[in-house]
């Protein structure tokens, strides 16, 4: 056994940080580590451990889309009673574990609202006699709009951290493009490439190798509309069925794979609008299989769609969920369109019509696959980056 690693993780309204960290956890595991992915979000069935334990903290959620209040799953608002209450489960639970390495997935370069826990699990690693590596890990992106109050507060908080690990690939995004004291934290920074999923279903690889799925060919030709989790992806499914007729892709099928987070209301409604061609369906776990065999797809640009879309996708359109505050989707899809390897449809710009001359300019351009590869290693390498620590 390598060592032990204590992983927190929160996600708020969608699940993308609670993916990412199991696949990281996955990785940690098979590299040897004895790891426990702790998780403060709403419980998700069917997630992929591999060897990875696990711990459910008292759940919490975001508000709304806005991302600023926090409550219960049922919607009632903390008060603290349950503040105090999860923060001693938390300390509790670590004082039990004693990790070699304390890993916050976010924290302190976003998850603010979560001080009031993470504050005191810090100073509770740093008062061990033999305290851990504490290692932040964090997207290709930040968000753009926090406060010049703000990032202060974060390099002064990163000065507890002995590590930054930037799950990223420098040659596409660059962390420093989106935060903005950089070189307050640079000397502790590392790379590791991006993070990718692969499908133990059905032997799809991370890296963007060939599939192993054999002669598979669902979704062959199709165009396929997706919208992660499906808290905030009813407006994007909406405009993808009236925008069909107006792109060189009407004559395809086109699949619309909704997010078990999206309203039965919103689910009917698609459903009764969908015409001949067009399918709606629940989320499949073979969703890379699909892009891999699909013409397009159309999806939103939270970071492991990216993923799976760079990897597997032939040619692509991102509609960014973004926010006047929250910039990070946005950022990420700009970055992509300006490098030429997909068309996007910006924040607060979504119709028919606009959606559909990006699907028009996507058909017209260069494959994702004509483009040098991603590095997609992130995996291997927040193990080799743990095992490095953990040797010193």
């Amino acid at each position: 056994m390598t060592g032990r690693v204590f992983f927190y993780v929160q996600h708020l309204l969608g699940i993308g940080h609670l993916r990412r960290a199991a696949t990281l956890a996955r990785a940690m595991a098979a590299g040897g580590f004895d790891v426990l992915l702790v998780s403060g979000g709403a419980p998700i069935e069917g997630l992929a451990l591999g060897g990875a334990r696990f711990h459910q903290l008292p759940p919490l959620r975001a508000a709304d889309s806005g991302l600023r209040n926090l409550v219960r799953l049922d919607g009632t608002p903390l008060d603290d009673t349950f503040r105090a209450d999860r923060t001693r489960r938390l300390l509790d639970l670590f004082e039990t574990e004693q990790p070699d390495v304390l890993m916050t997935e976010q924290f302190p370069f976003g998850r603010t609202q979560l001080r009031f826990e993470l504050m005191p699990l810090l100073e509770a690693a740093q008062d061990l006699l033999s305290s851990p590596w504490i290692v932040s890990s964090v997207r290709d992106v930040v968000r753009r709009t926090a406060s010049p109050a703000r990032v202060d507060e974060t390099v002064v908080t990163f000065s507890a951290f002995d590590a930054l690990l930037i799950h990223a690939d420098p040659a596409l995004v660059r962390f420093e493009e989106s935060f903005a004291a950089w070189d307050d934290v640079k000397a502790r920074a590392l790379y590791t490439g991006y993070v990718a999923d692969s499908d133990p279903a059905h032997g799809l690889p991370g890296a963007g190798g060939p599939s192993a799925v054999g002669t598979s060919v669902v979704g062959r030709g199709e165009v396929i509309v997706s919208a992660g989790g499906g808290a905030v992806g009813a407006p994007l499914l909406h405009a993808a069925i009236a925008a069909r007729p107006l792109t060189p892709l009407a004559d395809r099928r086109w699949r619309l794979l909704v997010g078990a987070n999206l309203a039965a209301a919103e689910q009917a409604a698609l459903a009764a609008a969908a015409t001949d061609g067009i399918v709606v369906e629940m989320a499949r776990d073979d969703f890379p299989m699909l892009l891999r065999n699909a013409a397009l797809s159309i999806s939103q640009a939270g970071y492991n769609t990216v993923m799976e879309t760079l990897c597997h996708a032939d040619r692509a359109v991102l509609v960014p969920f973004g926010t006047a505050r929250e910039t990070e989707q946005a950022d990420r899809a700009r970055l992509l369109a300006e490098r030429g390897m997909v068309a996007t449809v910006p924040p607060g710009s979504l119709s028919p019509a606009t959606l559909a001359a990006a699907v028009t300019a996507a058909w017209a351009g260069p494959s994702i696959r004509s483009f040098p590869p991603v590095d997609m290693r992130g995996g291997p390498a927040t193990v080799a980056a743990l095992r490095q620590m953990v040797a010193s």
